[in-house]
């Protein structure tokens, strides 16, 4: 076998942001780059951000002038193709259509020495095909950087049924030498992070085309949701319109799964030009083409005038005495709300507000609370054995089991006991509010309020009006959820609201790409982290959430949509038939220590 090669000299051909960003890259890492751009602007606008970006870097004292002067002399620019002549690796990241990728390839075929290796950075296109064109597709591969390239530790390197080994081995070990981790897969549309996230987008574009909720309240419960560093729409905007439909085509020409099927809003978008941020419009309006500054146009919502339009809330009842139940009753009583905390027992009662009180007492251990403030907060909260003490509170919000019936059961005797006027509200985070608000003789009364886990913690509260439900009720959630300082978002009433129904098809999307060994869980662990921003990968995430919960929130996604791409895969039934429930039993997708 051949020595991996140095690949001293490397081009670039295409210095748009991404070819800019991966020849910055390269030539930190000591290699001569050859960069190729036919428009002398575009050309010029690359030498200027490697001046920019390395001056920055002897700011913070990150290199050194002299070690500047070095990068900047190994980075040259030409207009034509022949300057890859001696190139020993050529990297192409031109427009993203097949036919203008295989004449730049079929060109540099032709042009660059025998021994060369020739890389497409497509993430939609068939790398296969783009290298049957060339006479050496042992030596063809897709490097996939990531956006901005300097930052992003992510790259898919991605092999052929053509490309040898020694060439795959070469180029990942050059990966490495640039200090990022590199990720072997197989050439499909979108390989893992792309195929993962793509879909992920197109189901955020279609919820928004469908105006289930707006544009603003679906990049914020994505954000505050799951933790993630953009909503869907605005990363949209930032990847560009069009090229997500160009990503998303290429995927269901593979595939057919609808899920992949471009959401029509994707292509009426791109055809009137609103390309995203580049083009100055895309879901949202910006300052100028290319700004990040997002302004207010026809779809900003109106701010709200003052707080009204609500009923009176002084006091609230969380039925429950679980780990949700516990955190909610925590945030309404830091809050300042008079809370009664009712279980099934003063016993489970008595547990559950000792067990809100140790929370606290780890706030204030952390400096996040006074003893003053914690004392307080467990002095407003009332145990109680049965949900006759609350006869007198202004809010009911039920936490007790993901079950239909027994949430029907426990609305009905809340419709008795609560007093009129009072708004029920129910936890649920994927079961129908209206079969909850129906059990009752006041659906009026009746809201979803789906707060994250940990309550605490997490800043999103999903509200969720069902066809009876009162505005006067929606706006009392609104103005409760201001006062406990946590982000209200409204959706309608149907499977998953948004952070649910946008998460749950993507994890289960992953779970395909291992039951069909496209990849590990590790590998597409680090690619959502390294080249998503996520904070925890798939797998991560599923056995954290326990596999049977998830099994469970799918199957009712798939039930309410009847749409087979959202069928739960096979290897998560199989895996919960097993008893491998995740983090909860030991073993789900990885194993875990027992405690």
């Amino acid at each position: 076998m051949d020595r991996p090669r140095p690949f001293p000299t490397v081009a670039i051909i295409g210095l748009g942001t991404m070819g800019t960003g991966i020849a910055e890259v390269v030539a930190r890492a000591g290699h001569e780059v050859v960069g190729i751009e036919i428009d002398d602007a575009a050309a010029h606008r690359a030498v200027a951000a490697l001046e920019s970006s390395t001056a920055r870097a002897v700011q913070r004292e990150r290199i050194t002038e002299s070690e500047r002067g070095d990068i900047l002399a190994r980075f040259r620019t030409f207009p034509d193709l022949q300057a890859a002549a001696d190139a020993d690796l050529v990297i192409e990241v031109v427009t993203e259509h097949f036919e203008i990728k295989r004449e730049v390839l079929t060109s540099l075929d032709a042009i660059v020495k025998p021994g060369a290796v020739l890389a497409t950075g497509t993430n939609a296109l068939s790398v296969t095909a783009l290298a049957s064109h060339t006479s050496r597709p042992d030596r063809v591969l897709g490097l996939h950087f990531f956006a901005p390239a300097p930052a992003m530790k992510l790259v898919e390197v991605v092999s052929t049924v053509l490309t040898s080994p020694e060439t795959t081995d070469a180029v990942t070990e050059l990966v490495r030498s640039f200090g990022k981790q590199p990720v072997a897969v197989g050439d499909r549309p979108g390989f893992i992070a792309d195929g993962l996230l793509f879909g992920y987008l197109n189901q955020a574009a279609a919820m928004y085309e469908a105006r289930y909720a707006t544009r603003e309240d679906i990049d914020a419960a994505m954000r505050l949701g799951c933790g993630l560093p953009m909503g869907p729409l605005a990363l949209l905007d930032l990847i560009g319109i069009d090229t997500a439909q160009t990503v998303l085509e290429a995927m269901y020409q593979a595939s057919r799964d609808r899920l992949h099927a471009p959401a029509p809003v994707l292509k009426q978008l791109t055809a009137a030009g609103l390309k995203g941020r580049k083009a100055g419009r895309g879901f949202y309006t910006y300052e100028a083409p290319g700004s990040a500054t997002v302004v207010p146009d026809a779809e900003t919502p109106a701010e709200a005038a003052g707080a009204g339009g609500g009923r009176p809330v002084r006091s609230v009842g969380v039925a429950g005495s679980g780990t949700m139940a516990t955190g909610i009753a925590e945030v309404f009583a830091k809050a300042g709300y008079e809370v009664v905390l009712a279980a099934r027992g003063q016993e489970k009662a008595d547990k559950a507000v000792a067990a809100l009180a140790a929370s606290l007492d780890r706030s204030v251990a952390k400096g996040r609370l006074s003893q003053e403030q914690r004392d307080a907060a467990v002095a407003r909260v009332a145990a109680a054995g049965s949900l006759d003490a609350f006869a007198d509170v202004d809010l009911a919000v039920e936490a007790v089991a993901e079950d239909l019936p027994v949430k029907q059961q426990l609305f009905a005797t809340l419709d008795k006991v609560c007093k009129p006027g009072a708004v029920l509200a129910t936890t649920t985070s994927s079961l129908p509010v209206v079969a909850v608000a129906t059990a009752t003789a006041r659906p009026r009364d009746v809201i979803g309020m789906h707060f994250f886990n940990p309550a605490p913690a997490m800043k999103l509260v999903e509200v969720v009006c069902t066809v009876l439900t009162a505005e006067d009720v929606r706006a009392t959630v609104h103005e409760v959820c201001g006062r406990i300082r946590k982000h209200a978002v409204d959706c309608g009433d149907r499977a998953g609201f948004i952070v649910n129904a946008l998460l749950f098809p993507y994890l289960n999307n992953a779970v395909k790409m291992v039951q069909e060994h496209y990849a590990t869980v590790e590998d597409i662990d680090s690619a959502m982290k390294l080249g998503g921003g996520y904070p925890m990968g798939p797998f991560e995430l599923l056995d954290v959430v326990g596999l049977d919960v998830s099994l469970a929130i799918e199957q009712v996604l798939h039930k309410e949509f009847r749409d087979p791409g959202l069928a739960p895969a096979p290897l998560l039934e199989h895996l919960v038939s097993a008893g491998c429930l995740g983090r909860k039993t030991g073993r789900g997708f990885r194993e875990y220590a027992r405690r």
